[in-house]
């Protein structure tokens, strides 16, 4: 599932280094360069996430939020060098979910993106699924999805994937994982699970995700947010 983020910004420098910046997490993103015909554009590119300044031509960042309100629930980041108490009010008054004082790091506004995204669509109801970078996992059928590649999963495979995504960022022990396999009724030792391990990475990597579980030495294996 690759997200689409609507980038709301008259700083047009800023627009394009905030683009780029995302697109190598593998979001796709529109900057916005007609400021009077926002809500169109909003309707007919229907992002999962608006990044939007408060100072604009014609209309302020308030009154766009509102408009998108009336018609969509979508996070909203509001990006702005009027960083006072009042306009931080404001903007989650008027419907915003995250703001973001200028200057910026580029780092810091990806992490938040990745932030609001999970919160917002990674695990809410139907949709049971949990991404990376752009993959995302269906907790329902056990497939996992980069692009237009699917893989099928096995039990044990997408045991240990689904743990791993549930500790992103974080090092889970081979015997945290052994145990977890030991809910099913196969039996899993430690040579099962380095097969099972070498196995999973290698259909990952027929999907470009060669790189997503990392092995640490002596202790288990992790992937990194």
């Amino acid at each position: 599932m690759e997200y689409k983020i609507m980038i709301v910004e008259d700083d047009k420098v800023i627009a394009r280094a905030l683009a780029s910046h995302l697109s190598k997490w593998n979001y796709d993103t529109r900057c916005i360069e007609d400021f009077k015909n926002i809500i169109e554009e909003f309707e007919q590119y229907d992002p999962q996430l608006v990044l939007l300044d408060i100072m604009l031509p014609f209309f302020n960042g308030f009154h766009w939020c509102q408009e998108i309100r009336k018609v969509s629930e979508v996070p909203i980041i509001f990006l702005s060098s009027a960083n006072d108490n009042m306009n931080i009010v404001m903007a989650m008054n008027m419907g915003g979910d995250e703001f973001i004082e200028k200057p910026f790091d580029l780092h810091v506004v990806t992490a938040k993106v990745q932030a609001i995204l999970r919160r917002s669509y990674s695990f809410q109801g139907t949709l049971n699924v949990m991404e990376y970078h752009g993959a995302v996992l269906n907790l329902n059928d056990a497939t996992l999805v980069n692009g237009e590649q699917k893989l099928e999963l096995t039990k044990n495979e997408f045991r240990i994937l689904q743990m791993l995504l549930e500790n992103a960022g974080k090092i889970v022990s081979r015997d945290s994982i052994i145990t977890r396999l030991w809910e099913s009724d196969e039996f899993i030792d430690d040579n099962t699970l380095t097969v099972n391990i070498a196995r999973l990475r290698k259909k990952l990597e027929q999907i470009g995700l060669e790189q997503m579980i990392r092995t640490k030495k002596g202790i288990g294996y992790m992937v990194e947010q």
